[in-house]
């Protein structure tokens, strides 16, 4: 399973100290929600924040854009260091050449998905990406409980993958906790965001290992 924290949930005051842990653990990415106060009714950080950060991590940067009109803003993500970018299905008005962009500029393509948009949508460009997430809570916001039906969504967009993208990345965000990785991962999940479950633990280096493991721990 690759883990993916999202910084969402980290101690802004400590971000750095948050960032060294998250280096010494399992952790194979960094999720950075990025939200635009338009798309999401939130707002967070951008460009500036993500390039202090690629200063202090090697680990791959997983930037998750919930903002209207990616496209204008591509080059500057691979700038401040962004390895995947992944777009909203909801926000992009052409996203063939939004993912092509994504591509020329050197960074694997991901799209992600809100809770009430079918996988099938994603029928005909399924096979030019690299990763898929399924919004498994709706977006803008940590700490929401998971939507159950994810489930179906992630087995139906598995059968999809296997014909279409065998190689493809099915990430899911939201309310992911030790507790249900091992139903997730049996769905076809190979990539978890963690927020909430990790930096609100005891001992997030744990958790991020038990998820790693797909070790509930019970």
């Amino acid at each position: 399973m690759i883990v993916a924290p999202s910084l969402l949930s980290a101690d802004f005051m400590n971000l750095e100290s948050e960032i060294k842990m998250l280096n010494e653990s399992d952790a194979d990415w960094l999720h950075l929600d990025i939200m635009d106060g338009v798309f999401v009714p939130n707002i967070t950080f951008g460009m500036p924040v993500i390039s202090q950060i690629r200063k202090l991590t090697r680990k791959v940067l997983d930037v998750h854009l919930m903002i209207v009109q990616p496209e204008r803003y591509v080059d500057e993500f691979k700038a401040a260091g962004a390895d995947i970018l992944t777009v909203h299905y909801e926000a992009v008005t052409h996203l063939h050449r939004c993912i092509q962009q994504i591509k020329a500029a050197g960074m694997k393509a991901g799209v992600s998905l809100n809770p009430h948009t079918p996988v099938a949508n994603l029928s005909h460009i399924l096979a030019d990406l690299d990763l898929v997430l399924i919004m498994s809570v709706n977006p803008g916001f940590g700490g929401q409980s998971f939507i159950p039906e994810s489930i179906n969504k992630i087995k139906t967009l598995k059968q999809m993958a296997a014909e279409k993208n065998p190689d493809l990345i099915i990430q899911v965000d939201g309310g992911v906790s030790p507790d249900n990785v091992n139903e997730l991962a049996d769905a076809g999940v190979s990539s978890v965001v963690a927020g909430s479950a990790v930096f609100k633990a005891d001992n997030p280096s744990e958790v991020i290992s038990k998820l790693k493991s797909m070790d509930a721990g019970i």
